[in-house]
C-alpha cells in the first residue's frame, strides 16, 4: 500500500498522492495536483495546475492534464479540472481546467474512455461511461451526458449539448445541440436517426418503441418542433420521451435536423 514514484519523474512538494498511485520516469505532478488510489500516471504524462483525479484512473504517456485553458480571456486566475474514478486518459490528450467565465472549473464523470489526442477544452462538463474516439475536440464550454459516443476526427462547437445515450460519427463537424438518444452524422452534422445500437445495450425494447414514435413525430412529420415536442412532454408516459422532449424545448443552439416544407 505505498506510492510508487521513479526517481526520474517530478512531484512538486504538496502533490497529494493516494495510496498505491504509480508515476513512470520523466511524468510531473503540480504542487496542487490531488491523485486517487491506484492510479498511474503514464512516462512523460504532466499534471498541471488545481487538477484532481479520481481513483483506478490510467494515464498514459504525453497526457498534458490541467495545463492553462486555451483562452484569451485567461489570466491567471484560480480555475480547476476535476476528473472522476476509473477513466482512461490515452496518449497525447489535452484536458484544460475551467475559466472565470464559465464558473472556474472543467469537470470529467466517472469510466470515461479518451482515446489519443482527445482534446477536452475548458469549462466543460463530461458525464459517465462516456467514449472519444481518437481526435475527437471539445470546444469550450461543451455539455456531454452519460453513454454520449463521439467517433474520431470529430470537432464540437462550443456551448453545444449533447444529451444522453447520443452518438456522434467520426469525421463530423458538429455545431448544434443533439438530443438524447440520438445519432448525429455529416459535416455539418444533422440527425440520421436514434442511436439504436447504443440504446439496445442501455434499455429494454418496452423503453425504445416509444422514443422510436416520438422520433418520428418531431424530426421526420413535418410538424412545428417546438410545439411538437410540448406535446408530447404533456402526453407521454415514458421517461425517456419526457427527456428528449425537454432537451428539444431548451436548447439554444438549435437542433440540426433536415426541416421540411411544412415546419
Amino acid at each position: 500500500m505505498a506510492v510508487t514514484i521513479s526517481p526520474l519523474a517530478v512531484v512538486e512538494e504538496g502533490a497529494q498522492l493516494g495510496v498505491d498511485v504509480e508515476i513512470a520516469p520523466f511524468a510531473y505532478v503540480s504542487s496542487k495536483a490531488k491523485i486517487g488510489d491506484r492510479t498511474t500516471i503514464g512516462q512523460c504524462a504532466r499534471i498541471d495546475g488545481d487538477t484532481t483525479i479520481g481513483s483506478d484512473c490510467r494515464i498514459f504517456s504525453h497526457a498534458v492534464v490541467g495545463s492553462i485553458p486555451q483562452d484569451l480571456k485567461f489570466h491567471g486566475e484560480d480555475v480547476r479540472l476535476i476528473i472522476g474514478d476509473r477513466n482512461t486518459i490515452r496518449e497525447f490528450t489535452l484536458l484544460n481546467p475551467g475559466t472565470e467565465g464559465g464558473g472556474g472549473m472543467t469537470k470529467i464523470g466517472d469510466d470515461n474512455l479518451l482515446m489519443g489526442y482527445v482534446h477536452v477544452a475548458h469549462d466543460c462538463r463530461i458525464g459517465d461511461r462516456c467514449i472519444f474516439a481518437n481526435a475527437a475536440t471539445l470546444a469550450g464550454h461543451v455539455e456531454v451526458g452519460n453513454g454520449v459516443v463521439v467517433g474520431g476526427m470529430t470537432p464540437i462547437h462550443q456551448f453545444v449539448k449533447i444529451g444522453d445515450l447520443a452518438m456522434i460519427a467520426g469525421a463530423s463537424a458538429l455545431s448544434q445541440d443533439v438530443p438524447p438518444f440520438c445519432l448525429a452524422e455529416g459535416n455539418r452534422a444533422v440527425l440520421r436517426g436514434l442511436n439504436l445500437t447504443g440504446l439496445r445495450r442501455a434499455l429494454s425494447r418496452e423503453a425504445i418503441n416509444p422514443l422510436r414514435i416520438a422520433y418520428k413525430e418531431l424530426f421526420e412529420r413535418g410538424k412545428p418542433l417546438k410545439e411538437t415536442a410540448q406535446k408530447l412532454l404533456e402526453t407521454s408516459e415514458s421517461e425517456e420521451v419526457k427527456k428528449l422532449c425537454r432537451f428539444v424545448l431548451e436548447t439554444k443552439r438549435g437542433i440540426p435536423y433536415e426541416r421540411t416544407m411544412n415546419d
